[in-house]
């Protein structure tokens, strides 16, 4: 197993591509704790990995909130792994854009994943290993329509990650992220709508269809795992070869 003896904490994991990832990564024999906001979606999880064989608790946390952060951050000390997974996407265009979304948008994407991330960082910096893997998008490689916002705050992630790993880099500790492209999950389903996708898919994507979370799953695992040892400071599209068309 990849992960045999590792405790991993994964944000946003009672949905899409967190929960997804929380189950494989059980499945390769980590010690998993589920972090987001609906305990109930997080317990059913729990559940399943549990049924599985696996060994699983989660944590309801909020990742706006900087008091729930920093519980995480404690409730989690010893992870040898941290994904973070949670994020939102409220679609505008420039002229609709509201500042309450803006800045909802930074809150939960930049400055949460931010204070969650440093102190354990230090932690696995201090123990020599561990590693990071955010989850980025493809929006902040290429410009999409509606998603100013939203891809810069997955920017300044992508930034983040570039920054980390050069700094942490003596330390045992390798940071990256993994930039999906449209995925099959309930939010972007209800934000994007099942027509929208499927034609998407059709027209947009080199590889003729959308992603499923599994395979979100299996590339944050790569680089979670010692297979990827000596990769840091990556940014992987994971994206049916869209970012490919140049």
């Amino acid at each position: 197993m990849e992960l045999q003896n590792q405790t991993a904490l994964i944000t946003g994991a009672g949905s899409g591509i967190g929960q997804a990832t929380a189950i494989l990564f059980a499945r390769e024999g980590a010690s998993v704790i589920l972090a987001g906001r609906r305990a109930d979606r997080l317990e059913a999880v729990v559940k399943e990995i549990e049924a599985e064989g696996g060994t699983a608790r989660y944590v309801a946390a909020d990742i706006s909130d900087l008091d729930d952060v920093r519980r995480l951050a404690e409730e989690a000390a010893g992870v040898d792994i941290l994904v973070n997974n949670a994020g939102i996407f409220p679609f505008a265009s420039t002229a609709d854009q509201t500042v309450e979304d803006f800045d909802r948008l930074f809150d939960t994407n930049v400055r949460g994943t931010y204070f969650l991330t440093a102190p354990l960082l230090q932690k696995m910096a201090a123990r020599g290993s561990g590693s990071v893997v955010t989850v980025t998008t493809i929006a902040d490689i290429e410009g999409m329509p509606n998603a100013g916002v939203y891809g810069g705050t997955k920017a300044a992630l992508a930034s983040l990650t570039r920054s980390w790993s050069t700094e942490f880099a003596g330390t045992g500790v390798r940071v990256n992220a993994v930039a999906p492209g449209n995925t099959k999950t309930d939010a972007v389903v209800d934000v994007l709508g099942e027509q929208e996708l499927e034609e998407w898919a059709r027209t947009g994507n080199p590889i003729g269809r959308i992603g499923r979370p599994s395979e979100i799953a299996e590339a944050i695992l790569f680089l979670a795992s010692s297979r990827s040892s000596f990769v840091t400071g990556v940014e992987l599209a994971v994206d049916g070869g869209y970012t490919t068309r140049g």
